[in-house]
């Protein structure tokens, strides 16, 4: 099997996560979290839309990592983000991570917003 090593140039990947937190470029927090290529910060959850609605020039597709397991989002959530013009997928918040640094690192226009494990 061949393996080639994984560069994200500026852009800041999921480096890892566990109970209530996650370690993005290197720099942990606890909590709910959203992603952007450029750095992270803690995240309001479905109630703070508005945190992602504010970068939607920035990005093509919202990752929404709803926790251990996939479940749906709010409509009016996922409704407030594709009338901004953004594509909401959402899947359980490991699943995310993997699919952000994939896309992340081909230089795809992700954002992660993340609920704990």
């Amino acid at each position: 099997m061949r393996l080639n090593e994984v560069t994200y140039t500026d852009a800041k990947p999921v480096d890892g996560y566990g109970p209530g937190f996650f370690r993005i470029g290197g720099q942990v927090i606890e909590g709910a979290v959203m992603v952007f290529p450029d750095g992270a910060r803690g995240w309001g959850g479905y109630d703070d839309a508005a945190a992602l609605i504010a970068r939607a020039s920035d990005v093509d597709v919202v990752f929404v990592g709803t926790g251990a397991d996939v479940a749906h989002v709010p409509a009016d959530f996922r409704g407030a983000l594709e009338d901004a013009g953004l594509g909401v997928e959402a899947m359980a918040s490991p699943a995310a991570c993997r699919t952000y640094n994939v896309l992340l690192s081909e230089g795809r226009r992700v954002a992660l917003a993340l609920l704990p494990v």
